[in-house]
């Protein structure tokens, strides 16, 4: 629990749906002396359940813990799966990249310049390409290589990175095109705190250059695609997606370097909107309030 104390809190929250919810919520935020700011929801139709987000304002500073233990009673009669936290504590994200660091940059960037409000307490990296760009940003950069792949290998660095989210408290794992695979066991203890970009080109173009694959096959539409990684590869719920139009004058490199572009901006939307606790998972699916 969080003994730390403030007055702006985030309520998201998700339960089988019937009637009464929204007004059972609210009124047990107004009993905690909370004046809601923002409200969205969602009802999925489909599968009967019931999707919400509450930024509130309690006035006075107040501890996370006790407002947890003021809403649990109707959670659990209710059958939720849901947080709530401190609306001023930057989400703790542990960055991982290998060979390029297109979206590694855009990301130090961003929350150097303050448009990206989370912190970065480490990088990974199974090269040392990005040690200096890191040192820069006075962010350690801890080189876990994996030298000849040997499960054994795998295993010790998957040890370490679970240290360094342990020691860090990381709140969110991204991998900036970070180029190996996590294991099952990694990803089931991460679920829905890891989130992964690629290009769209998936399942048509895979393996290497999916650029040129794509310009030899004349696509006029490129983009990235953003979601949380399960153990399925590259199919885990997706958080968001962006494309970008192309058409015969383009060269094979200038398509890689607009897919490049395309994907900062997905990853960056998708990060900012999990931190911000816009996101909600639904099965293979997500919620988003933006």
């Amino acid at each position: 629990m969080n003994a730390t104390q403030s007055s702006r809190f985030i309520l998201k929250l998700s339960c089988p749906d019937r009637a009464g919810i929204v007004h059972a919520v609210t009124g047990v935020l107004l009993e905690q002396g909370a004046n809601i700011l923002t409200s969205a929801q969602h009802g999925d139709a489909d599968h009967q359940r019931f999707f919400m987000r509450i930024e509130f304002d309690c006035g006075q500073p107040r501890e996370v813990s006790a407002l947890r233990e003021a809403f649990a009673p109707l959670a659990q009669r209710l059958d939720m799966d849901w947080t709530l936290v401190d609306a001023t504590r930057k989400t703790r994200v542990l960055l991982m990249v290998s060979k390029l660091g297109h979206c590694l940059n855009d990301l130090l960037f961003r929350v150097r310049t303050q448009h990206l409000a989370i912190e970065i307490p480490a990088i990974v990296s199974n090269h040392r390409d990005f040690y200096q760009l890191a040192a820069s940003h006075d962010i350690p950069f801890h080189h876990l290589p994996l030298l000849n792949a040997s499960e054994a290998q795998k295993a010790a660095q998957e040890a370490r990175i679970r240290e360094l989210i342990a020691e860090q408290q990381i709140d969110l794992v991204v991998l900036a095109r970070y180029m190996q695979i996590l294991s099952p066991a990694l990803c089931r203890e991460l679920q829905g705190r890891v989130i992964n970009i690629h290009h769209s080109f998936l399942p048509s173009f895979k393996g290497a250059r999916p650029y040129h694959q794509a310009h030899e096959r004349g696509v006029k539409l490129i983009g990235a695609t953003a979601h949380y990684v399960t153990s399925d590869l590259d199919e885990g719920p997706i958080i968001e997606q962006d494309v970008a139009r192309i058409d015969h004058s383009m060269t094979p490199d200038q398509l890689v370097a607009m897919g490049r572009d395309v994907e900062c901006v997905t990853l960056a939307r998708a990060i900012q909107w999990h931190a911000e606790h816009r996101v909600l998972l639904n099965g293979h699916r997500t919620v988003v309030f933006r």
